[in-house]
């Protein structure tokens, strides 16, 4: 599969091994073809996970092969790169990959990395999210265009609470949205945040979009996760490349191109040209924080004038304070007559 070869990143040499090993069978893409690219994209790359404890998705035969997610960081690695400790629901602690600069990026995909998943939080503050991601997941029986509806309505309702988003693809059907915030609140404020973003958006636009966490109730609509901004929850990071034959990236997008775009436009021989001429679309993501007060406030009337209570977490998550019973309502016991 090809002698090592040593790539300059930023001033760092990393070593690629097997660089000719394919990955990307139908489009011909190599490990080589990949580091190329990250190379290609290392500003925005870099700011999407910049300091942040990151999760790594590694396919070291391939897409075709086995896959799975690390955590943690092997005990020996380069003295140059940075980890940081974060604990999960369980209690549990890692010491993940927190990168500091484009090197770390090349260090994860010699390993096989292909799909950064970045904590919503700075290694400093790992209790404290910087940043509220919506995820607009289309069910079965809808679309990409489904999700940008949504997306636009969502954005209404930002702008009405003082709040301004950045989308980008997700690599695959769906949209992600991004509000950087004020590392003011926990992972279980988020959550409440987004629940009630979620719920008023699908008051909005009844009947295509749900929060609904059992599959059985969703139906043909768009799905606003909301238990992605639970802890140890994460979603691929602007830039990343995901397991698709034809090598699609998570793109930024700016709102006045979603109308216009497929998922399909953006991959790993396209996105490069598209960065090189544009540079990073979400850059000035990073001189805003926002607050999360005002959907605090929604989600109090939601309780209050609705009576509308918490929903469930994952099925790994430990019982959570003032969660409902985490069942899926077609195996729920009915009460006796």
């Amino acid at each position: 599969m090809g002698e090592a070869v040593e790539l300059d990143a930023d001033g760092q040499a990393v070593r690629l091994s097997n660089p000719d090993k394919v990955y990307y069978p139908q489009a011909g893409h190599t490990k080589l073809d990949v580091a190329r690219y990250y190379l290609a994209v290392a500003p925005g790359a870099l700011r999407a996970v910049f300091n942040r404890p990151t999760t790594l998705e590694r396919f070291p035969d391939g897409i075709e092969g086995e896959s799975f997610f690390q955590k943690r960081v092997p005990p020996k690695h380069p003295d140059w790169l940075r980890t940081t400790t974060i604990s999960f629901p369980s209690g549990r602690t890692a010491d993940e990959l927190c990168p500091t600069g484009i090197a770390s990026v090349l260090w994860a995909v010699n390993l096989g990395c292909l799909t950064f998943h970045p904590w919503p939080v700075r290694s400093e503050r790992p209790d404290h999210p910087d940043e509220l991601r919506i995820d607009l997941d289309p069910q079965p029986g809808t679309d990409f265009t489904d999700a940008v509806r949504a997306a636009h309505e969502l954005r209404a309702i930002l702008d009405g609470l003082g709040l301004r988003g950045w989308p980008k693809t997700s690599g695959g059907r769906g949209l992600h949205v991004f509000v950087p915030l004020e590392p003011r609140w926990t992972f279980t404020g988020v959550r409440r945040a987004a629940i009630a973003l979620g719920r008023e958006l699908e008051r909005r636009m009844e009947g295509r979009v749900t929060i609904a966490w059992w599959k059985e109730q969703r139906g043909e609509r768009i799905f606003v996760d909301y238990n992605q901004t639970a802890r140890d929850r994460t979603i691929a990071s602007a830039y990343s490349l995901r397991a698709r034959p034809g090598a699609t990236v998570s793109a930024p997008l700016t709102w006045d191109e979603l109308d216009s775009v497929e998922p399909a436009d953006f991959h790993l021989a396209s996105m490069p040209g598209r960065f090189a001429e544009r540079g990073d679309v979400h850059a000035d993501m990073e001189d805003h924080a926002f607050s999360l007060e005002g959907l605090l406030e929604m989600a109090d009337r939601d309780e209050r004038d609705h009576g509308l209570e918490d929903l469930p977490y994952p099925p790994d998550y430990p019982k959570m304070p003032g969660e409902p019973k985490r069942v899926q309502p077609s195996r729920a016991k009915r009460p006796a007559p």
